[in-house]
């Protein structure tokens, strides 16, 4: 008995020595890695949506696509960006974006992005920090109010406001706007006014048609009305008649 216990003892020992030690937590299985972010292909994504080519065409000509499709894949921050349709572009007529010279259109499309990812609930605190820097720096800043969940944005010469989210997963927020953000930067600050609203038209002050039963009643007197002129005209000879019978039995006394 002593001597089965003496040999499990040796067993036992020469199991948890350091090398078998060292190959039992070898033998534990690592974690698996974390997978990876989706990779969010920007131009893709202006394609798609939208239709957003006019201003996709202006980050490839200015090779702006490149600096936001980075932020957006190989930064903790995100982006944000502001994209006008198609018609915003269209309908822009004063000013006039065609004689910008290459480094102002750059910064003009790098005006419509935000360094770092906002979900739509965020707006309400940028809006109390106001002015906010975008991508294209210095004194270009762009301020936000948020009415009752409705993201407004003012960049001096454009105030619009977020249609809808396009693309609102971290680390990128797309958001499309009815207009362009126009920078003071780049066209002043001799902003035209506003113009005033068109007035209200003016009501109709024709005066109105007879109705049918005025009309019925000026028909109804009329017949009414002849029967008693003609009255007047009978009477009127039998007075005639009267007076000459008169003045005859006269001529016959004298």
């Amino acid at each position: 008995m002593n001597f089965r216990v003496f040999i499990c003892a040796i067993l036992v020992l020469v199991y948890f020595t350091p090398a078998n030690a060292q190959s039992v937590v070898a033998t534990t299985p690592t974690p698996a890695p974390a997978p990876a972010p989706e990779y969010v292909n920007l131009t893709d994504l202006f394609s798609v949506a939208g239709p957003f080519h006019t201003f996709l065409n202006y980050l490839k000509s200015t090779k702006v696509i490149e600096t936001f499709q980075n932020q957006a894949n190989n930064t903790d921050e995100g982006i944000t960006i502001f994209v006008p349709k198609d018609e915003a572009f269209a309908s822009l007529k004063n000013p006039s974006i065609s004689n910008l010279t290459q480094d102002q259109l750059k910064s003009l499309c790098l005006f419509h992005a935000l360094p770092h990812y906002y979900k739509l609930a965020d707006f309400t605190n940028l809006s109390q920090q106001s002015p906010i820097p975008t991508f294209a720096g210095g004194q270009y800043s762009l301020n936000f109010t948020d009415n009752s969940g409705t993201v407004h944005v003012d960049s001096g010469w454009t105030k619009t406001k977020v249609i809808s989210a396009v693309r609102a997963t971290d680390p990128v927020a797309v958001y499309e706007t009815d207009k362009v953000l126009l920078p003071e930067a780049i066209f002043g600050t001799d902003i035209p006014p506003t113009p005033a609203p068109a007035p209200a038209p003016v009501p109709d002050t024709a005066p109105a048609a007879d109705s049918p039963s005025e009309k019925r009643g000026s028909e109804s007197s009329s017949p009414n009305s002849s029967p008693s002129s003609s009255h007047r005209v009978l009477n009127s000879g039998k007075l005639s008649q009267l007076a000459l019978a008169f003045a005859g039995g006269m001529l016959v006394f004298l």
